[in-house]
Formats: structure tokens, sequence, C-alpha cells
């Protein structure tokens, strides 16, 4: 008789991804070990929107009553023009979104996602956390399960389970595993980030609410929406350029922001008088159309398909991604024929985002006839109408734990 596959799920990197995975297989009655090769769990970055496709899965994962009093239901999302700061078009949000998509659409900051991630998997039993740990060489054993060299402290210890799930992020050590050749690129744009208190006067010129805004511009946009319960605001601009390296919050001249900011509206322009408390961050994406999964491991999130910003969906696709592989990997088919069904829908799923992400880049950095044609259609449609245009997106309900 062949040996039982065994039931430990291995996985790597313990941002979003990750540990929204090691809840969903947890959930499922599998037991985790998850290994994060920093020396401290940290989450980089500030805030970010979760959309109804995400927040129904973070709420049968129990996550979101974790949240409470850290996110913030906005009750519209609103585009208006940086040059005058007018109102182009507004999607309600708050109940609205909740009653029409059955789930809340919210913003928060990403460390407190992180913290509600832990604090729902501390709860459930069956998980281990590795910190400090080198997911390193794997293969496939003749049963079925996936062995897996980890190094911390300088020792090298192996690790056996049924699946490695590759959750380490945009510039992923396991992706030349399953995509030899295919590493992450540059999108060419730089994200400038920062948070800023809510009673800065800054924030008191320009938002009356707690909507989430995008100041549009041609080559240029802004996004700014609260975190913290409303006590500060999360600011996102993007222009044009590169960033060198593979890090996080580098620090170079802030003169393309500043060009791009003193262009717009003189209340939207002020934003840049302290210009050294911005952050640079480089974008960086994958090729979606590779393969995700290889020989018992699988990519999920950044590490598969690191995409632009300008759907708002990174974080829910790697909620989504999570999920929905832990449902068909314990649905009783055989591994092979399970992973292949998953990556397939979830290839099909990622190429609309992508594809939207496109397009609202071009609509929002559109300049001359293009951009006085988007303002006319935007103040023709209803509030309904555009409500309707992300149902797809936003009513999505990848499956439930049954």
């Amino acid at each position: 008789m062949a040996p039982a596959r065994p039931s430990k799920i291995l996985i790597a990197g313990a941002g979003i991804a990750g540990l929204t995975a090691t809840l969903a297989f947890a959930a499922r009655g599998f037991s985790v070990q998850l290994f994060e090769r920093s020396a401290q769990l940290r989450e980089v970055g500030a805030g970010l929107q979760l959309s109804p496709n995400a927040t129904r899965i973070l709420g049968r994962l129990g996550v979101l009553g974790h949240l409470e009093g850290f996110a913030v239901r906005p009750p519209a999302i609103v585009l208006r023009s940086a040059k005058d700061l007018r109102e182009l078009a507004r999607v309600p949000l708050g109940d609205a979104a909740e009653k029409r998509w059955g789930a809340p659409y919210l913003v928060v900051h990403r460390a407190d996602l992180q913290g509600a991630l832990l604090a729902a998997a501390n709860r459930r039993g069956r998980i281990s956390l590795a910190i400090g740990s080198v997911v390193g060489d794997f293969q496939s054993t003749r049963s079925g399960a996936t062995t897996v060299t980890v190094e911390a402290d300088g020792v090298k210890r192996t690790h056996e389970g049924a699946l490695l799930v590759g959750a380490d992020g945009v510039w992923s050590t396991l992706l030349n595993a399953v995509s030899p050749g295919s590493p992450t690129r540059s999108a060419k744009l730089v994200a400038w980030r920062r948070t800023i208190n809510a009673d800065n006067p800054l924030i008191h010129n320009l938002f009356t609410d707690l909507t989430v805004n995008a100041f549009l511009h041609p080559g240029f946009h802004l996004v700014a929406y609260p975190l913290r319960g409303g006590s500060e605001f999360n600011l996102v601009a993007f222009t044009p350029g590169r960033v060198a390296g593979k890090d996080w919050q580098v620090a170079i001249d802030p003169a393309p922001l500043r060009n791009m900011l003193g262009r717009t509206a003189s209340r939207l322009a002020a934003l840049a008088e302290d210009a050294g408390a911005w952050t640079a961050w480089p974008i960086h994406t994958a090729d979606h159309r590779q393969s995700w999964s290889r020989d018992g491991l699988v990519l999920i999130g950044d590490a598969a398909h690191a995409m632009t910003p300008f759907a708002a969906q990174g974080a829910a696709m790697a909620i989504e991604d999570a999920d929905t592989l832990a449902s068909a990997f314990s649905s009783g088919s055989s591994p092979s024929v399970s992973l292949a069904a998953w990556e397939k829908s979830r290839h099909e799923r990622i190429e609309k985002v992508v594809r939207r992400g496109a397009f609202n880049r071009f609509v929002w950095h559109a300049a001359g006839p293009v951009a006085w044609a988007r303002d006319i259609v935007l103040a023709a449609r209803p509030a309904e109408s555009l409500a309707a245009d992300m149902d797809w997106l936003y009513g999505h309900d990848a499956g439930s734990l049954e």
C-alpha cells in the first residue's frame, strides 16, 4: 500500500498572501507550517483597499472582527480633476456596497491587516510560524509529498508536506523554480507614499469626509483615503520613472513628484511642500500568463502575478488566490487535477483584472481630447451604472468553506 500523503501544508512568506493561505488551509483541516525569511514580521507599505470580493473571504476566515477600529468603510470612491479638484464621477460604497456586493468595501493599513490575520491564526490550532527561516531546495517524493530544505540560524533542516505554497512576494526566490528566466520587471513607474494625520491642515484643505479620492492628471494620478479609524490619511501618487535595486522605501530625489504636483490645483500642490516626507516605491510586475505551479510547488499573490495598482486589486487577488487554492486542494480530486483546474480558473480571473488595470491607467492618465471626452462620459453616467461596471469584480464569490 502506498503511504498516505501528509496533511501538512508548507508556506513560504508571511505577508498577506501567506497568512491568508495559512488560515484558509487550516480552516479546511490541514496543519500548516509557515516560514518567513525576515527576522521579525513587518508588513511594508501603508494603506490598501479591500473590495468586497476580498472582505467576504476575510469574513469567512474570521478576520474582519480583528479589524474593527482600524479599517474604515468609505462612503464612496470619487474621481476628481487634479487641475481644479472638481468631481468627475462618484461610485457609492458604504451601505450601498454591502447591499450590492454582499460584503463591505474597506480601506486599511497593511500592518493592521497583517495583525488581524495573525490574530485570527493565533485563535486556530495546527498552525506553526517560523521567522528567520529561508526556504531553499524542494523536491517531490514518490508518495506525492514535497520535501523542503529550510535554513534558520545557520542550520538546515528538511520539512515534508503535501504542498509548498510560494507566497514570498514580488521578488520571489521560488519564481525561478517554476518559470526559469522569468523574473519580475519594472513597470517604469514609481509610487510615492506617505501617511499624514487627519488633523493636518493639508488634509483639512482637501477632504471633508472619509471618501476614497483619486485625482486625475495627464500621465499622473494621486489616490487618498483614510486609515486607522480616520485618524490618518494614506496618500499615494504615481509618476513615470524607475527605482534601482530590490528594496522598498527607497530614498531618491523627490523632484519628479514635486514637478507633477506643481501642475495641479494649489491645495493639492501643497502636499509637495514637505516632499521629503514621501517615500518612493518601485512598481514591478510579473508575467501573469506564465505557469504558477510545478512538482508540488504553487505560487500565489505577487510571487505569481505582481501587477500594477491601477485596479486596486493586488491584495484582493492574493486573498482570492489563497482561499481558492485551499478549496481546490481539499476538494478530494487528485492534486494534479485540482491544481490544474485551479490555475486555469485563476489565470482567467487575473487576466481580466490586469486588463481592467490597464484600462484605468489609460483613462486616468488621459490628456487632450481623450481627457475631455472622458470627463463628458463620466458626467453623463449615473452612479448606479458606474457601480454595475464593478459587479464582475467586487461581486465575485470565490466559494465557501463547505
